[in-house]
């Protein structure tokens, strides 16, 4: 029959594949196969990450010891004084005036490029200092705090020094100077502007203050119309921007009556994640004035919010906006907060007019908060920036120096795609003549690559469909080969909006009562079974697993890691002894590689390892030339072990290029990959000729061992049962009409070019050679779409009859085209699909998905996407399909030994009209109203800060903004550098 002609000729062309294996036989005496102890590993990985993470926060220790020490021989910080002090300003270092001089703060600063540091220009010998734009960059408050800061120039070079492998080391300081090191050249905006401020930024405001429950209470009388209404507007954003996953918030307008400004939230305290902060500055910006302010009803609503025991349940305080406060709310502050004043009441006197100045600086002063007076949009982010170094007072009077950890951000110093996270803590005077005033000086800082962090739990100790993954206390990723931070915005790629707030119940959505979420939330330790469907190759195939995951906390972090192993081959491993000599010897050989993102040997400890690729360095560690490297010895015996079982495939290769019979024109390259991350390939065309030119070469990340994934091939293979031959066809982009296909066993397989497929199947199939040439440009025509597409009628058919069966996959990271129209979810979801041979050539597994068209706005939402699974069990099918008034016949019949399906359909009969395509375009989950609001004020598991500071009884004192008051006091010293 044809279908077994069809398996025989294909098979023909790698039968010969495993015959390689007698070296495998030779050895394999000396093989064990170990089980994988989950428990075991994931508490040693979770071991040596605490180790990692430790040593970031004994830096940051040493560089508060030094700054607080040296503050403390400073004269009072109660007086000014006036400095004369010169230092390097990033914005200016190395630019000229007309003259050729360096300008003023702008000496020659040498900086050179690092590969370390993304390649940017640094300079590793000293910091440097930026300063916004919107804060003179020689005001004393300014000076006074670069010169003391100045002792961190020599602290963190040592650290460099001594763990070339930190990255950025940095101090924020509460008058808005930022010193970063190494120093570089910071780059403005296309307007000129250093729109960065370091008081803004995640990382200082969490260590600068405990978790807040904050309600901003905001007058839209009709006093407030014009300017004033932009000012409080601005004014209400500034307040949100400093907010973060660790607090809570509720907006609150008021006239005569109280109005929520999300009715949905009425009551209640929201988590101040991204998501719901966007949404507040929505409405706030559609809010309008009308009728006459009366407070009272606000304020008594915003103290039963706050004593309803939601939130963060440490500090908490009322954010008052408004151009005149004329109640008295003496009663109402008698009845909810005195006389222990638990809740703070912070004043924003909007406009020009003092007449009720001294009303809005009462309620402050008396409610332990802080007023102050905005006149214009420029007074807004100063102004509001007080706030923090009042809440800050309790922990700093205590000298508590909480650490914190941010969630997962991309470097904006660096512009940087690459996700991160930070460890900070404040730096606070131990004067004891301003102890009282509780006197915040910064925070101090580091940055951590979780890319850095993730190394730690190497991919081969987890197998093809295993991985590693991080959450914060909230539940938000840090990392997770299913977190995809990024969307495309034409050519170029963009953060998406929300991708630090991910949430693990997104990515592993599988685990509906989310056992696992919550297990891991609270820090336990633990261990947990999933059926999941998966998916690969930009989820076009779904996969059917059964996962366990190993879960653990990361002490002294809010952080917990979690390991998955696959059921079966994903928790074994080969374990083989062979000869470093022997080893060496054919690890060298030039058809080999190994992944080059993987950690065989740590080349980032010492700077002079930096110049050696993966390769490089195992190759002089093995032969003793740098016995110094640290290289995992487990993973170099594996390579060792696979380099020598599979070296007898490139003699065999290379006869077969060889021998001018050898290969039939078409194949391009035959490949092996190990666990131990090893490819070995031989190419049989030249680059010129060869179809699939980005195959396994570098660019070809999802054909390649990964950081985040073993190649596709290679994961494909390994959900194929034994003895079977997996074909797909790997496209390198939509506008190629070149197709290749791949064909392997695990782990082994060819390449060859689709045409060369198309050739044998006509041969076999006896098609006269017009046939063929008109087949053959109807195939290429339709080749890469899925047969749903091509024929609705067929694959309608081929689902009622149980040959395929949909299954549904969904997306919560999707990006969707803004209003009620949807583009495809930004995984990106591609519409290449890798089974379509004009509905000849069929995998077992497959999805698709619609490209998306270019579109001027996306936002984030939820898809649903269909996959189809082949049945195996069902070996063919037939059927006569009714179309109007004629009919539609077709046969199908599975190609033994792979997963291949040949179909033959009748051609002259249009069913179009009666069945319409079955794409797979992901489409937009919609929620109503009610589930909407449900699932954007839903408080899921958490875990609260370990640490609260709101008050402490040694605090004095009300505030009052002195934002640009350069008033020099006499009897200060004056210095000079």
């Amino acid at each position: 029959m044809i279908k077994y002609d069809i398996s025989d000729k294909l098979t023909d062309m790698v039968e010969h594949l495993p015959c390689s294996f007698q070296k495998f036989r030779d050895v394999e005496s000396i093989i064990k196969i170990v089980d994988i102890d989950g428990r075991a590993q994931v508490r040693d990985f979770s071991e040596d990450i605490e180790r990692m993470l430790g040593k970031y926060t004994a830096n940051l220790l040493n560089f508060q010891s030094h700054l607080m020490n040296l503050n403390a021989t400073l004269p009072p910080t109660s007086c000014f004084f006036l400095l004369q002090f010169d230092y390097y300003n990033s914005m200016l270092v190395n630019t000229m005036d007309d003259d050729g001089n360096f300008i003023e703060l702008g000496g020659e600063f040498p900086l050179e490029e690092n590969e370390h540091f993304n390649n940017i220009p640094v300079n590793t010998m000293q910091s440097d200092v930026q300063v916004p734009t919107n804060v003179y960059n020689k005001d004393p408050y300014i000076l006074n705090g670069i010169y003391m800061s100045e002792a961190l120039n020599d602290v963190f070079a040592n650290n460099f020094k001594k763990d070339p492998t930190l990255t950025w080391q940095y101090f924020g300081s509460s008058s808005g100077f930022f010193r970063i090191y190494p120093g570089i050249k910071w780059t403005p905006d296309s307007n000129g502007v250093a729109a960065f401020d370091c008081r803004n930024r995640n990382w200082y405001i969490q260590a600068a203050t405990s978790p807040k429950d904050i309600i901003i209470v905001v007058d839209i009388s009709g006093s407030m119309k014009g300017l004033k209404m932009t000012i409080a507007k601005h004014t209400i954003n500034t307040i949100l921007d400093t907010l973060g996953e660790n607090d809570f918030v509720n907006v609150i307008a008021y006239t005569d009556y109280v109005r929520y400004v999300e009715p949905c939230f009425q009551g209640t305290l929201v988590q101040a994640d991204l998501d719901n902060r966007e949404h507040f500055k929505v409405l706030v910006d559609d809010l309008h004035v009308k009728g006459e302010g009366k407070v009272a009803k606000a304020m008594k609503e915003s103290f039963k919010i706050l004593n309803e025991g939601q939130g963060s349940l440490c500090n908490q305080a009322i954010m008052l906006i408004t151009d005149g406060a004329m109640e008295d709310f003496k009663d109402v502050f008698e009845e909810f907060n005195w006389p222990d004043r638990r809740v703070r009441l912070f004043t924003y006197l909007i406009g020009r007019e003092m007449t009720f100045a001294d009303n809005t600086k009462w309620i402050a002063c008396n409610n332990k908060g802080y007023y102050t007076h905005i006149s214009t949009l420029a007074d807004v982010q100063e102004n509001v920036m007080e706030y923090l170094h009042v809440l800050s007072r309790p922990m700093v009077i205590n000298h508590n120096h909480d650490i914190i950890w941010t969630e997962a951000y991309m470097d904006s110093v660096a512009q940087s795609l690459l996700l991160m996270t930070s460890v900070a803590m404040p730096v606070f005077s131990k004067k004891k003549e301003t102890l009282s005033h509780g006197i915040l000086l910064g925070v101090v800082g580091s940055d951590i690559p979780l890319l850095e962090v993730m190394k730690l739990a190497p991919r081969y100790r987890l197998g093809p469909h295993g991985y590693a993954f991080l959450i914060t206390n909230n539940g938000y990723i840090l990392a997770h080969p299913d977190l995809r931070p990024l969307y495309k915005d034409g050519k170029k790629l963009k953060p998406k909006p929300n991708y630090n707030s991910v949430d693990l119940a997104e990515v592993e959505w599988e685990d509906i009562d989310e056992t696992l979420r919550t297990a891991m939330v609270k820090g336990e330790t633990g261990t947990l079974s999933l059926n999941v469907r998966a998916s690969v190759d930009k989820a076009k195939r779904p996969m059917f697993l059964t996962n366990d995951y190993f879960y653990t906390t990361i002490n002294d972090t809010p952080f917990s890691f979690g390991m998955v192993l696959t059921r079966g081959h994903g928790q074994l491993m080969f374990m083989g002894t062979v000869s470093v000599e022997e080893g060496l010897h054919d690890l060298t050989s030039p058809d080999l590689s190994i992944a080059a993102e993987w950690t065989y040997c740590e080349t980032d400890i010492d700077p002079h390892h930096r110049k050696y690729s993966q390769l490089q360095a195992v190759i002089r560690y093995l032969q003793g030339k740098e016995p110094d490297l640290e290289c995992d010895d487990v993973l170099l015996q594996q390579t060792l072990f696979d380099a020598v079982v599979t070296a007898p495939l490139e003699a065999y290769w290379q006869a077969i290029m060889l021998n001018a019979s050898g290969t039939e024109a078409g194949v391009e390259t035959a490949f092996l990959g190990t666990r131990s991350g090893i490819i070995r390939l031989t190419r049989y065309t030249g680059m010129e000729t060869r179809v699939a030119k980005k195959f396994l070469t570098p660019a070809d990340k999802d054909n390649l061992f990964t950081m985040d994934h073993f190649p596709l091939w290679y994961r494909l293979a390994m959900e194929n049962p034994p003895g079977r031959f997996l074909y797909y066809m790997p496209v390198e982009d939509n506008d190629n009409k070149d197709k290749t296909g791949t064909v392997g066993l695990p782990s082994i397989g060819v390449q060859m070019s689709l045409e060369m497929l198309e050739k044998r199947l006509w041969a076999i199939t006896f098609q006269v050679r017009e046939q063929h040439t008109h087949t053959n440009i109807q195939t290429h025509t339709n080749v890469g779409r899925f047969f749903g597409e091509v024929d609705g009628s067929v694959m309608t058919a081929l689902i009622t009859s149980g040959m395929f069966k949909q299954v549904s996959l969904y997306d919560y990271q999707g990006m969707c085209r803004s209003g009620h129209s949807h583009s495809s979810s930004a995984r990106p979801l591609l519409s290449v699909s890798q089974f379509n041979f004009c509905g000849l050539w069929h995998s077992d597994y497959i999805v698709d998905a619609h490209k998306a068209k270019k579109v001027d706005a996306l936002q984030p939402c939820d898809t649903e996407y269909p996959g189809f699974v082949y049945d195996s069990s069902i070996r063919e099918t037939n059927s006569l399909i009714k179309c109007g008034r004629c009919q539609k016949m077709f046969v199908v019949q599975a190609v033994p030994e792979s997963n291949l399906v040949l179909m033959v359909v009748q051609a002259d009969c249009d069913c179009s009209r009666q069945y319409s395509s079955i794409t797979l375009e992901p489409k937009e989950v919609k929620y109503n109203a009610s589930v909407k609001c449900n699932r954007m004020k839903s408080q899921k598991v958490r875990r609260r800060p370990n640490s609260c500071h709101a008050y402490h009884p040694k605090e004095t004192g009300c505030t009052e903004s002195t934002v640009n008051n350069n008033n020099l006091l006499k009897g200060c010293t004056s210095l000079s550098g």
